[in-house]
C-alpha cells in the first residue's frame, strides 16, 4: 500500500518532474481557456502558469467559490462548518490567471471558440473542459429537477449539500433515512457509503433511535467489507444495506410523499429521502461534441485529450479514465499531467510520459478512517494500472491505525486546497 505521508509530500511538491522551459512566442501568446474551477480546471489553470509565464490563462467557472464534494459529508455529520467546503479564486488571480465568473454555454470546435452565458466569446488555441457531472433527469421515474427540492440529491455540494442538512435537523428521532444509488458510473465511488457513515454518526449522537436503508443497484462498492466492518463497530442495527440481488434497485420515487419503489414494486417510506440520480458529463462536454454514447467522455489517456475532438482536453469526473475512479485527487492529477502536454506543445516540445496518482479517504466515525490507493500510467492512449501499486487499508486494524487514516485524509484535503486553489482547509 502507498505511504500516505508520500502521497500527502508529493500533492505539495507539485510536479518538479514536467517543470518545462516557457517559450516566448514571437507572434503573441497563445490562449488556453479553462471551464470549471474545481480539481482539475483549477489545478490546470495553477500548473500551467508555473510551466509557462507567457501562456495567456483564461479560467471561467460560474461560481464566487467553488464548494467542493470531497468532506461535505462531514458537514452533514456535524464535523465540518460550510465555510471550510469553499474556496475562492484571489490567489489564481494573482498568479496572472484570469477568471470569469460566467455559465460556458457552446463551443465551435472548427472556429475554437468559447460562448459565455453573458454572450462573451472566447477565442481559444488550447480548451480544457473540467464540466463534473450533470445529472440524468427522469433516470428513475418520477425524479426530476423539480424533485430534488423535496428528495435532494447533494451530490453537487451546493443549496442542496444545506438542504439535506436541514431535513437531517427536522428529522424525529426514530425516523428513517433512506438513500438511493445510482445505476452506471457515478462520481465518487465510495461517497454514498461515507455519507451514510457520516449520517449515522449525526443520528446516533443526536437522533440515536432512527435508521438508515441504503437501496442499491450494485451487489458490490467500493471498499465494501471496510465499511461494513466499521458499520458493525461503530452503529450496530442501525444501518441496512439491500444490494441489487435483494431488490435494491430503485425504479421510481414520489418525492412528495418521500417513497422509493424498488423493481419488485416493494415500497420504502421514508422520512428523509437522499436520492442519488444517475449521471453523464457535465453539458458543456456535450455540446463540444466530446461526449459518446454513454454520455461520458473518452480520453487519450497519455494526455487527457478528447479522442473525439483535436484541441479539446477533458478532465476529472466527466472522463471515461478507467480505472481511475472519478475522484478529486484523481482530476488533480489529470489536470497536471494536460498543463505538461500542452506546455510542452506550445514550446515545440515533445511531452513528458504521463503518470497518474489516487488516493480516497472516507471516514466511517470521527477516529475512524479508511482509504484506498493506486497508481496509473498512460500506455498508448490508455490508462493502466501499474503493477503491485496502491491498495486499501487493512481489515481488524486497530484504533491507533483508524485514527492515523482520519488524519491523513485531513492532512489530504487540507494539502490539496492549497495545491489548487491556494486556500486553507
Amino acid at each position: 500500500m502507498i505511504a500516505r505521508r508520500s502521497i500527502l509530500q508529493g500533492i505539495g511538491a507539485g510536479i518538479g518532474a514536467f517543470a518545462l522551459p516557457s517559450l516566448v512566442r514571437g507572434q503573441g501568446a497563445a490562449h488556453v481557456v479553462v471551464v470549471g474551477g474545481g480539481f482539475g480546471g483549477a489545478t490546470a489553470a495553477r500548473y500551467l502558469r508555473r510551466l509557462d509565464p507567457a501562456v495567456r490563462i483564461t479560467l471561467v467557472e460560474p461560481n464566487d467559490r467553488f464548494v467542493t464534494c470531497p468532506f461535505s459529508n462531514l458537514y452533514l455529520a456535524g464535523l465540518r462548518d460550510w465555510d471550510s467546503l469553499g474556496h475562492g479564486f484571489d490567489d489564481l488571480r494573482a498568479q496572472g490567471i484570469e477568471v470569469i465568473h460566467a455559465r460556458a454555454e457552446d463551443v465551435d470546435a472548427t472556429a475554437r471558440t468559447l460562448t459565455l452565458s453573458d454572450g462573451a466569446r472566447l477565442d481559444w488555441d488550447r480548451l480544457v473542459l473540467s464540466p463534473g457531472i450533470d445529472f440524468r433527469w427522469n433516470g428513475i421515474e418520477g425524479y426530476d429537477e423539480a424533485a430534488t427540492e423535496l428528495a435532494p440529491h447533494a451530490w453537487k455540494a451546493g443549496p442542496q449539500t444545506q438542504l439535506l442538512r436541514a431535513q437531517l435537523e427536522a428529522m424525529e428521532n426514530g425516523g428513517l433515512f433512506a438513500m438511493v444509488v445510482p445505476q452506471g458510473a457515478f462520481r465518487c465511488p465510495p461517497g454514498p457509503y461515507e455519507r451514510a457513515s457520516m449520517v449515522a454518526h449525526y443520528l446516533k449522537t443526536n437522533k440515536p433511535k432512527s435508521k438508515i436503508l441504503i437501496l442499491d443497484s450494485q451487489d458490490k462498492f467500493s471498499k465494501q467489507a471496510l465499511f461494513q466492518q466499521g458499520w458493525d463497530a461503530l452503529y450496530p442495527g442501525m444501518i441496512e444495506w439491500v444490494s441489487l440481488s435483494d431488490d435494491g434497485l430503485v425504479e421510481q420515487v414520489d418525492a412528495s410523499a418521500r417513497e422509493a419503489v424498488t423493481g419488485f414494486g416493494n415500497v420504502h417510506k421514508a422520512d428523509v429521502l437522499n436520492v442519488i440520480p444517475p449521471q453523464k458529463a457535465g453539458l458543456i462536454a456535450e455540446r463540444a461534441g466530446v461526449t459518446d454514447d454513454t454520455g461520458w467522455v473518452p480520453v487519450d489517456g497519455d494526455r487527457f485529450e478528447s479522442a473525439r475532438v483535436p484541441g479539446i482536453f477533458v478532465l476529472g469526473d466527466a472522463t471515461i479514465a478507467a480505472p481511475m475512479p472519478k475522484s478529486g485527487f484523481a482530476a488533480n492529477t489529470q489536470g497536471k499531467v494536460a498543463a505538461a502536454v500542452i506546455a510542452a506543445e506550445l514550446a515545440g516540445r515533445e511531452a513528458p510520459r504521463a503518470s497518474y496518482a489516487n488516493t480516497c479517504y472516507s471516514l466511517i466515525g470521527p477516529d475512524y478512517g479508511i482509504s484506498v490507493a493506486g497508481v496509473y500510467r498512460g500506455e498508448n492512449g490508455r490508462v493502466v494500472e501499474i503493477e503491485g501499486s496502491g491498495g486499501v487499508s487493512p481489515l481488524d486494524a486497530g484504533a491507533d491505525f483508524r485514527q492515523a487514516e482520519a488524519d491523513y485524509g485531513a492532512g489530504w484535503y487540507a494539502a490539496i486546497c492549497a495545491d489548487i486553489w491556494g486556500t486553507q482547509a
